[in-house]
């Protein structure tokens, strides 16, 4: 197995809402903030190479939407999924299967794209995966995410036939093999950020990788109380982190990172301050 980091580019969200209640004189340090309080981040996928299987987790936000939503978003810098798989061997017709943590459109907007006026999959090879918990969560939004959830992000994908579900959690923050990835990976479930949503954990040269989507969506975001906003359930979301972080420090994990703009991957130590990072790297340093 070969694992490769993707980037798709950067995007830039307001600080205090992806830090919640801390303060900005404290985050800003660890994320500094533009004139407008924006703060930028990446866009980070993992590309997992095994036999005939190229699988690609999460998508990015992509580049279909309007001028307008850009605005809110500033898509920047000059990474691309096209460029970087370039630049590994691929090509995006090479991907067997897209497996998305969740389908908030900085997740998963890069799975469908404009072909004409119509909307299409970007992998066309690709099989889709989801879990039901969460796709219903994602069909039937509530109103604090549903301007997370497009749907023209999402129901292209069904309507594709290319869509699949992962078999649905045994209990929370179990891992859990499913038939369709249990030579590849165990899935975590967490629903503190949204409602099912799903870590990949894989083994990797002898080390246990997690990819942490928005359970952890940066280093910054190691202390217990630092959670975002989007989060539907912070409380849960510290529960879920609190436990999580136990875990990977006495199994010493490798936390990959999607949405920290410098920072790939991390180990844990434990501090007078409780468990903060030991030492930062890149996948590809492994």
């Amino acid at each position: 197995m070969n694992l490769y980091s993707v980037n798709h580019g950067h995007f830039k969200l307001d600080g205090g809402a992806m830090f919640g209640v801390v303060p900005k004189s404290i985050w800003n340090g660890l994320n500094p903030a533009d004139e407008n309080n924006m703060c930028s981040w990446a866009l980070r996928s993992l590309l997992i190479e095994d036999d005939n299987r190229l699988i690609l987790v999460d998508t990015g936000m992509g580049d279909k939407q309007s001028e307008k939503f850009f605005g809110y978003y500033y898509l920047h810098g000059n990474d691309s999924l096209d460029k970087n798989l370039a630049a590994l061997g691929f090509h995006r017709d090479d991907i067997t299967d897209v497996f998305l943590t969740h389908l908030h459109f900085d997740h998963c907007g890069g799975a469908i794209i404009k072909s004409g006026e119509q909307l299409v999959p970007a992998f066309k090879n690709a099989v889709y995966w989801s879990n039901a918990d969460h796709w219903k969560w994602a069909t039937e939004p509530n109103p604090r995410e549903k301007a997370s959830f497009l749907k023209e992000n999402i129901v292209p994908i069904q309507q594709s036939g290319q869509l699949q579900m992962i078999s649905n959690r045994a209990s929370n923050e179990v891992a859990l093999d499913t038939a369709a990835f249990s030579a590849y990976m165990q899935i975590r479930f967490a629903d503190g950020h949204t409602d099912a949503m799903m870590l990949p954990q894989l083994r990797y040269k002898g080390k246990t990788i997690v990819y942490m989507a928005d359970l952890l969506p940066s280093l910054g975001h190691l202390p217990l109380p630092y959670v975002m906003a989007y989060d539907t359930r912070p409380l849960i979301t510290m529960t879920e982190k609190e436990n999580f972080l136990k875990e990977a420090l006495e199994n010493e994990y490798i936390l990959f990172f999607e949405h920290d703009p410098v920072n790939e991957c991390c180990t844990l130590q434990h501090t007078e301050r409780g468990i903060r990072v030991n030492e930062i790297f890149k996948l590809s340093d492994l």
